[in-house]
């Protein structure tokens, strides 16, 4: 969280509901069969069990995931999961109470261990937490994150620090794949790699004995590009096809304008043609206009 916060956007700028009913139904029908809810925070969201349960109602979607920040997660777990939630990554930087709080500018790093217990509890298999890694702060915690993994099926997801707006970025902080993977084979030398799917944007491994499992996700030093099927709707209609690309085009306009089912299909597919073949790498990421990443969602 910035110093000095984030500016809300206006309540009549954010998609409907309904208007969120509508183009998941339009991706999903175009093939589209995972949709993550992201944020901001989007357990802040009164609709959000009423939207689980009707995302997870799609004809051909098979997972409707969701990334939070763990801070109400887990009293709303249980309605969620009944609504049709398939898989929780949880947002968590630091296992030190005192680092969270100078972190995020909030107490609340109980709650969100309350949330992963919460998770395991209800069921989900693996519950995913994502660690943005920095050197200097929680770089010294990689192997207390992974010894997590031993008992409980959590999957601690290791992510380069990437350059944003608001994140104060600097090639120093970035702690690189290499070096992360370096300082958990020394120990936990059970580390092995597990076979990914041609569009996982992680390399995952298993350390021989741990019930959960361990992931790093690269953007920076080896980009996934060439197999990301990322799209992004970001909560006020505006389509990304790229996480780093400053481009945005408008669905909720055109949405509010009565444009037909097909009208914007081919929005769509105009957009995700444009999508080029890599991002422009971190140094050049770094010097471009971008939103911050609580807006953008993760």
């Amino acid at each position: 969280m910035p110093p000095e916060g984030v500016d809300l956007t206006p309540k009549p700028q954010l998609l409907s509901l309904n208007e969120i009913l509508r183009l998941a139904y339009l991706f999903v029908t175009s093939g589209v069969d995972k949709i993550r809810l992201t944020g901001g925070e989007p357990t802040v969201r009164k609709d959000i069990e009423e939207a689980c349960f009707h995302l997870s109602k799609l004809k051909g979607l098979k997972t409707l995931a969701m990334t939070t920040n763990g801070l109400t997660l887990a009293r709303k777990l249980p309605k969620l999961k009944e609504s049709g939630l398939t898989s929780v990554n949880i947002s968590l930087d630091t296992l030190v109470p005192a680092k969270f709080e100078f972190l995020t500018r909030r107490k609340g790093h109980e709650k969100v261990m309350e949330s992963i217990n919460a998770a395991i509890e209800v069921g989900y298999n693996p519950v995913k937490v994502n660690c943005v890694v920095m050197r200097g702060f929680n770089d010294d915690e990689i192997c207390d994150f992974v010894e997590l993994t031993r008992d409980r099926p959590i999957n601690i997801r290791f992510i380069e620090f990437m350059p944003f707006d608001g994140n104060v970025w600097n090639v120093k902080k970035l702690v690189p794949y290499a070096e992360m993977l370096d300082t958990v084979v020394k120990k936990f030398p059970g580390l092995r790699r597990m076979q990914d799917h041609p569009t996982e944007t992680a390399k995952n491994f298993k350390i021989d004995g741990h019930h959960g499992n361990v992931s790093f996700i690269t953007s920076m030093t080896e980009h996934f590009c060439a197999g990301c099927n990322r799209l992004r709707l970001l909560a006020d209609g505006n389509f990304k096809v790229c996480l780093f690309g400053p481009s945005e085009v408008s669905l909720r306009d055109p949405l509010r304008q009565n444009a037909s089912d097909d009208e914007l299909r081919e929005i769509i597919g105009a957009a995700v043609k444009r999508k080029k073949a890599a991002h422009a790498g971190m140094f050049d990421i770094a010097k471009t206009a971008n939103r911050p990443m609580i807006h953008i969602g993760g």
